[in-house]
């Protein structure tokens, strides 16, 4: 007997630090374009452990959406599958889709589970599809608070068939990828995690799930203010995940955890469910992953998505930078870039800011190990070794000299007594000045971005800054701060390792006898297929009765066979029976097993 691993989540296991490196991503040119830092997250699909039980998920799941979703999704969705090699009979193997997406400029990669939002966001700038190798339990056919296969593939996939739609999901990547977070949106994303783990796991204690429910829901209730990528993330559930589209009163589903949760799908076009017009204001409702939706928001068409989130972007801090900027900065806690006017951007956890008398910023600090960068590169020289103590330096103009430093020619920072081996006074506006001997003026894109000095001090209001015993000085050349985003602006040279989640999914290995149900499946499977063998169907079904009980699914496929082939009616009728037994004992399943037989009556 073939022994079948499956993909299903568990919890505790060790982390492989070892894995991605062994990992062999589709040969796409967009995978190839990824940097490193997001590489780390890519697993292997590894197809082999799908179980036969798996693929009766899969089908089962897809068969009821074709039927449920032909009058209720957007219309590019079928022929999106299509599209996008996703069919109904089987799991979809990442690298059969690599070779379709790539025909529309996108790709995909299998991850473990949930991943940290910006690294999601990210992906999506890079026009990859980011999808969890797990599929959900039968348990969980309706709907999973993890992200599995069939709520990635089957549901982002498909819809960025549509060029507008993939256009806004690239540019949501983009600006999602620049929101700040705080400390406790990661916190948040940690226990949402968990949770997703623990309850797609076969043996998670009942006691501990209840305990991961409350943190998440403690942890959601105190987020306080929310930070740039909390409202973000609120934009992407009520849009991406969540969003219809159309006229507010029937409008179509386009959201990914809509087109793959059959009892979400059914539920959303219930007039108990809220219908809003899409606007801004959507970022001011925060999501529960963990039970429907009270409302959901309509858009009047894939366009107006992005002129919204062209107005939100607006806002944001890479957008608008300065002090409030810097604020957010701060208050991240986290890896950060401040942008200078001149183009140099300053990487690290930003610490403090000094304001002048008019409170406007005066000089910005790091506290931990930061680099210099230039267009997303690190400047040679600049890299976190050099700067491992942090790194500060004023921002503003020169007092009684009306052009900002970045701009002035060669012969202009001569006259400002910036020249190389000499020692010169720089007074700014703000009141901080740095005296030293000039090392060197580091030019980039036709501007000033970086002077350094030897023997150096710093004061602002009476106090030291920086003092010549501390060894060379630095100096930023801007007049303000023009952008503030997450993260390092060169990320792979920052090595920003530490975002990969510590905790894994683990892969269950199944008792003899789960793995002999899953050899009766496989049967099932291959008398469809085949379309022979149906002799051997009833002895399948004593089987199943004698050792399977409780299981329902393989008994709904063996009555569809007996019925499209009009054969042992008596053994059809007997398991008809025990079908609606089981509906009637277990409510969770009766919805489920109504379908079935709607499907089945439909041919």
């Amino acid at each position: 007997m073939k022994e079948f691993r499956s993909h299903q989540s568990g919890v505790n296991a060790t982390v492989d630090k070892d894995a991605a490196a062994r990992v062999n991503p589709p040969d796409n040119e967009n995978i190839r374009r990824l940097p490193n830092h997001l590489r780390q997250f890519i697993v292997d699909q590894n197809y082999e452990r799908y179980t036969p039980v798996d693929h009766a998920v899969w089908r089962y799941v897809m068969r009821q959406n074709y039927n449920f979703l032909r009058e209720y999704a957007h219309l590019i969705y079928f022929d999106g599958l299509e599209k996008t090699g996703i069919g109904v009979e089987r799991i979809p193997s990442i690298l059969e889709m690599n070779d379709i997406l790539a025909r529309i400029g996108w790709a995909a990669v299998t991850v473990d589970g949930f991943i940290p939002p910006a690294a999601f966001m990210e992906f999506q700038e890079y026009r990859v599809l980011v999808i969890a190798a797990d599929i959900r339990q039968i348990e969980h056919v309706e709907y999973t608070p993890a992200p599995d296969i069939i709520h990635e593939a089957a549901g982002h996939a498909p819809i960025i068939a549509d060029q507008q739609y993939a256009d806004y999901l690239q540019q949501f990547g983009a600006v999602g990828a620049k929101a700040m977070s705080s400390k406790k949106d990661f916190e948040l994303y940690e226990a949402i995690r968990h949770l997703s783990i623990l309850k797609e796991a076969h043996t998670a204690d009942p006691a501990e799930i209840k305990r991961a429910e409350e943190d998440v829901a403690f942890k959601q209730a105190n987020l306080g203010k929310p930070s740039e990528m909390a409202l973000v993330s609120r934009l992407h559930w009520w849009t991406v995940e969540y969003g219809l589209i159309g006229a507010l009163d029937k409008p179509k589903i386009y959201g990914a955890g809509l087109l793959s949760s059959i009892g979400e799908s059914a539920n959303c076009i219930k007039p108990t469910v809220k219908k809003i017009p899409y606007t801004i204001d959507a970022a001011n409702y925060a999501f529960d992953i963990t039970t429907q939706q009270p409302q959901l928001f309509v858009t009047p068409s894939f366009e107006h998505l992005s002129e919204v989130l062209s107005d939100f972007a607006s806002r944001m801090a890479y957008k608008v930078g300065g002090l409030e900027g810097v604020r957010k900065a701060i208050e991240c806690n986290n890896t950060c870039t401040c942008q200078y006017s001149s183009g140099l951007q300053v990487s690290g956890t930003f610490s403090e800011v000094l304001l002048d008398d008019r409170g406007e910023l005066a000089y910005l600090r790091t506290s931990s190990p930061t680099n210099l960068a230039y267009e997303n590169k690190e400047l040679p020289g600049h890299d976190k070794q050099y700067h491992r103590d942090g790194f500060g330096s004023p921002v503003g103009n020169l007092r009684h000299n009306p052009l900002p430093l970045e701009n002035c020619s060669e012969g202009e920072l001569l006259h400002l007594g910036i020249i190389v081996g000499r020692k010169t006074e720089l007074i700014f506006e703000s009141g901080v000045t740095v005296v030293g001997t000039v090392a060197n003026v580091l030019h980039r894109g036709g501007k000033a971005i970086l002077i350094s000095f030897d023997d150096c001090k710093v004061t602002f209001n009476g106090n030291v800054l920086f003092d010549p015993a501390w060894g060379n000085y630095d100096m930023s050349v801007g007049a303000k701060i023009t952008s503030v985003f997450s993260g390092a602006a060169d990320k792979d040279a920052f090595d920003q390792v530490p975002i990969v989640p510590k905790e894994r999914t683990i892969k269950v290995t199944y008792d003899q006898k789960r793995l002999s149900l899953h050899e009766l499946y496989q049967q099932v499977r291959d008398c469809r297929e085949s379309k022979s063998g149906y002799e051997t169907l009833p002895v399948i079904w004593s089987q199943l009765q004698a050792n399977h009980k409780t299981d329902w699914l393989l008994s709904m496929e063996i009555l569809e066979i007996l019925h499209k082939a009009d054969l042992y009616p008596a053994i059809a009728a007997e398991i008809r029976t025990f079908l609606e037994k089981r509906a009637r004992e277990d409510e969770s399943l009766a919805k489920m097993i109504e379908d079935g037989f709607h499907l089945i009556a439909k041919g």
